[in-house]
């Protein structure tokens, strides 16, 4: 797998969109501390990690509020192929403050509000709402 962050965001909007109770990911650190800033903003719950070794996965649970899915949709920013790095004071909102975009900083994975407040930027890695 090339890209860890894009096969987590689809397989959320794949398992929102099937209503499933929960999805498993293959499990690093850095999609582990993804899955953990989507919890702090509500959008998953924390993840629980299953296996051992080279089959360790990330089972996160998915949030549904009234029978509709929290995650609607998600927007890949930056890519392998081409990075996208960004101030903090050029992220703006996300669907008029609907949507959240997370970034990678040096104070790990943030999202829009917390990278505003606590002033810092970093690469751009996704939307969503």
């Amino acid at each position: 797998m090339r890209d860890p962050i894009s096969n987590l965001i689809t397989n959320l909007k794949n398992g929102s969109a099937a209503k499933k109770d929960a999805v498993a990911v293959p499990h690093s650190n850095f999609t582990e501390s993804v899955v953990e800033a989507l919890s702090r903003k509500g959008y998953v719950k924390p993840g629980v990690k299953k296996g051992k070794k080279v089959q360790k996965t990330l089972e996160v649970g998915l949030i549904y509020v009234n029978g509709k899915a929290r995650i609607n949709d998600v927007k890949r920013l930056s890519k392998p192929s081409k990075r996208l790095y960004k101030g903090y004071s050029e992220i703006f909102p996300v669907k008029q403050g609907y949507g959240s975009t997370f970034v990678s900083t040096p104070k790990g994975i943030l999202s829009d509000d917390e990278v505003r407040k606590q002033k810092v930027g970093g690469e751009i890695l996704f939307q969503i709402w």
